[in-house]
């Protein structure tokens, strides 16, 4: 297979320079040891026993999501193979019982997968984030625990920024550019284990008869193994792939929209999606251009070229939005939604 190249990487730089240098331009990015001054990390650099124990201080019992694999899976989170479903159980656990769980199979030869994913810190960690806190971002953006053992997360995006920290073990990330999506070899979009359309070539064993494509996809990817206290920058729309390498891995990550400083503009790209597969894809190829012309000249064009010949008082939709404004398109979709 061709051999990914290295995501660009950044040591010694302070949150404002992450800030400044690296968020901006909309590429991936390593930054090593911008959170190896959290408490949690320096816990669990001591000992996994040290990191459990600090956990447990905020631990409340509520239940998380939590997803185990049978051990002949391997910990591949995926489609079964008719793809009829998905390979693995999921259940609601408090953290400690995941941990439990998490620490009894590290001495299994063979092991089941199991991860709690995404789970919200406020819910089931009170306190956790105001001691391990990524002065990078405003607080009202949330951190989310991703707690397990052995586990692969399979080729998917995300709509928002994201920044994932590594508290305890390793984790090996891959990265596609967006515009390898007709590489990567979609699956449905609303078929996904893991909320968001994902990929259905196996990136540790994938079928170049059946996927020939997939090289091209291969020969642009980034990828870099992150160890605690390392974080990385993953820009909306890029398409990665996460394999946790220890018998006991902890990520902390933070998902935001580009417009999470205007939370009345901070809207999902991905149901403006949907709703043009509904309105757009079933037109005649001629129609369906001509929409992509006005989509191009109004939303993904020159801002200021589409509307240079208009007066400004008379710019509209398309000037800068007020509140009243936004809300008032907002009313008139859903009416015209709901018709």
């Amino acid at each position: 297979m061709p051999a990914p190249q290295a995501i660009r990487e950044f040591a010694g730089v302070d949150c404002d320079a992450v800030r400044r240098d690296v968020l901006p331009d909309k590429r991936p990015a390593v930054v090593r040891g911008l959170v190896s001054d959290w408490p949690a990390v320096r816990h669990g650099t001591d000992s996994a026993a040290a990191l459990v124990k600090y956990l447990s201080r905020f631990d409340n019992g509520n239940p998380v999501d939590v997803q185990m694999t049978a051990p002949q899976v391997d910990g591949q989170n995926y489609y079964n193979e008719a793809m009829t479903g998905i390979n693995f159980i999921r259940n609601r656990l408090p953290l400690a019982a995941l941990i439990e769980q998490v620490l009894r199979y590290a001495h299994f030869p063979n092991p089941p997968a199991v991860a709690a994913q995404s789970a919200l810190i406020r819910d089931c960690l009170p306190g956790f984030a105001e001691e391990n806190r990524l002065k990078l971002l405003n607080e009202n953006v949330l951190p989310r625990i991703w707690l397990g053992n052995r586990i692969t997360t399979p080729t998917h995006l995300d709509e928002w920024n994201n920044i994932g920290c590594v508290v305890a073990g390793r984790r090996r990330f891959t990265l596609f550019p967006p515009e390898q999506i007709e590489n990567l070899y979609i699956g449905p979009l609303d078929f996904g284990h893991t909320g968001a359309p994902m990929s259905i070539v196996s990136l540790r064993n994938p079928n170049f008869e059946r996927f020939p494509k997939f090289r091209t996809a291969l020969g642009a990817a980034v990828t870099a193994e992150l160890r605690p206290g390392d974080a990385i920058v993953i820009p909306p729309l890029w398409w990665h792939h996460v394999e946790s390498l220890e018998p006991l891995n902890v990520l902390v990550n933070y998902w935001w929209h580009d417009n999470a400083e205007d939370l009345a503009r901070a809207d999902s790209g991905f149901d403006a999606l949907l709703h043009g597969i509904l309105s757009i894809r079933a037109l005649p190829p001629a129609t369906r251009r001509a929409w992509s012309e006005l989509f191009e000249q109004y939303v993904f064009g020159d801002e200021a070229a589409a509307t240079a010949h208009i007066p400004q008082e008379r710019h509209g939709m398309l000037g800068t939005l007020s509140a009243p404004q936004i809300a008032a398109l907002r009313a008139q979709l859903i009416k015209r939604l709901s018709r």
